[in-house]
């Protein structure tokens, strides 16, 4: 009988202490939950002791609830949900720089004739300056073409020479500045550079004598500055128009079908303007008067005077 009482009394134990888990389960803000003797069964601690030795293991233990246990489950997503959701990079549609601000400062300040507003320009020389970091900053790469290259050391030519004469204006004349070819104030990439550098180790090695039209010496007889940009898809039409105009402006040349009278700029490079036949072939390239195979050739005295 005794053995009987006992094992009803743990019986009903368990069951007690199964009711109040349910109920810690379904009510987790109770931190803790007691389990009431049944006042009902008397038995003895000897006993109940023998009934509990002989009952199969029970684990009673009710799980601690925490405040962080209390908390929403964070979402987590799916694969497809966080690859439709990152960022997509950005695609690269040019491989050179935009030379739209220093068009914009050639436009304001350089007449169609080609005369420098200096004075104008110094006023904004921070504008020329950041152009001059964007040179230094976009290097030219393996990529880029021969027109990308063209038009690159041609406008960083031209800006870097307004600079110089910024630099020392007022001034009457380029080479009133000690050294003005060799003086080493800008920078492409890591490399400080000079004017006589990007003119005769870069831009002559391109076999184009074109060039010679394109950069500008700041002085009269050079040819004029052109009041716009380079740009490489038409720097080929840009060097083409320039050609024609200085070869047939009468200021700085003077051309018959029998004699003609030429800037110094085709005594100084004549071996770049002589790699298809003689000058006269070059000059017939592009002068409006044909001019005899054997007409004579003379060249001009040169005007250094700065182009203002």
């Amino acid at each position: 009988m005794r053995n009987l009482l006992a094992l009803l009394t743990v019986v009903l134990f368990i069951t007690s202490c199964n009711s109040q888990k349910k109920i810690a389960e379904e009510h987790p803000k109770s931190k803790e939950v007691s389990v009431p003797m049944s006042n009902e069964v008397a038995v003895s601690q000897p006993a109940l002791m023998e009934a509990v030795k002989k009952t199969p293991s029970i684990n009673l233990e009710v799980p601690k609830i925490t405040e962080n246990s209390l908390q929403e489950p964070k979402e987590e997503k799916s694969m497809e949900e966080t690859v439709i959701q990152a960022p997509v990079p950005a695609i690269e549609t040019s491989t050179t720089i935009d030379h739209s601000s220093f068009d914009q400062l050639l436009k304001k300040y350089v007449t169609d004739d080609g005369h420098v507003d200096y004075a104008g320009l110094k006023k904004e020389r921070k504008k020329l300056s950041s152009y001059i970091v964007l040179i230094k900053n976009n290097a030219p790469e393996d990529s880029w073409t021969k027109n990308d290259l063209l038009a690159y050391y041609m406008n960083a030519y031209n800006a870097m020479t307004i600079d110089l004469i910024l630099r020392n204006y007022p001034t009457e004349s380029i080479k009133d500045i000690k050294n003005p070819w060799e003086q080493r104030f800008w920078q492409i990439g890591d490399k400080w550079i000079n004017l006589e550098e990007i003119e005769h180790q870069i831009l002559r090695k391109m076999d184009d004598p074109r060039i010679h039209f394109g950069i500008n010496c700041a002085s009269f007889s050079c040819p004029p500055l052109m009041n716009e940009a380079f740009v490489a898809d038409k720097v080929d039409s840009q060097l083409h128009q320039l050609a024609v105009q200085f070869v047939n402006d009468s200021k700085r040349n003077s051309i018959t079908a029998d004699r003609v009278e030429i800037s110094n700029i085709f005594k100084w490079f004549k071996k770049d303007f002589t790699q298809e036949g003689d000058i006269v072939d070059f000059l017939n390239k592009y002068s409006k008067v044909k001019i005899n195979a054997d007409a004579r050739v003379r060249y001009m005295d040169y005007n250094w005077n700065l182009n203002k």
